[in-house]
């Protein structure tokens, strides 16, 4: 599958919505309680809920197939709301997905670029961010990526309490 990286704006709002609940379902059907993830998705990946984290000057980018302009992965960066030290310069790359039919494509290493990419522009110079404990894929990507465990955390996914990874690169 071909596919372009875009900025995402307010208007981009329901599509980042489509994609990343798909892409949380994806990632965790089989692994997480359903409800847990529905319960989840709904409160933290509704179109309001990416609304809100661009009107606080959040940074997204969505990654469309190139036939049809279909959202098929994003990233988003905020402001960081992790437990570990912060340092000047710190932002969390809160999420980064990519819809499975693209695993493999370069998508992934092309949405960490771009969001590094756009982090340093706005003057930031260390990425964090969470990774569910027990995704060893992803903490292999992360890995890959150049980050480090900096730190853990509990994480909420509806009513079930996780275990996470915190992960740190500068940049």
């Amino acid at each position: 599958m071909d596919w372009r990286l875009r900025r995402a704006g307010p208007a981009d709002a329901a599509a980042l919505s489509l994609v990343a609940g798909a892409t949380f379902l994806e990632a965790f059907a089989g692994i997480l309680d359903g409800t847990d993830i529905v319960a989840h998705v709904t409160r933290n990946s509704s179109a309001a809920a990416f609304g809100a984290y661009l009107f606080d000057d959040a940074i997204a980018t969505l990654a469309e197939a190139d036939a049809g302009a279909a959202p098929i992965g994003y990233t988003l960066l905020t402001r960081p709301d992790l437990p570990v030290a912060m340092e000047p310069g710190d932002i969390e790359l809160k999420r980064i997905y990519a819809l499975f039919p693209t695993h493999g494509s370069g998508l992934g290493p092309a949405l960490m670029a771009r969001a590094i990419d756009d982090a340093r522009a706005r003057g930031h110079h260390r990425l964090l961010l969470g990774v569910y404990g027990r995704n060893r894929r992803a903490q292999r990507f992360y890995e890959k990526q150049g980050f480090t465990v900096a730190g853990t955390r509990r994480f909420r996914v509806g009513a079930t309490w996780h275990d996470d990874l915190i992960y740190a690169r500068a940049i």
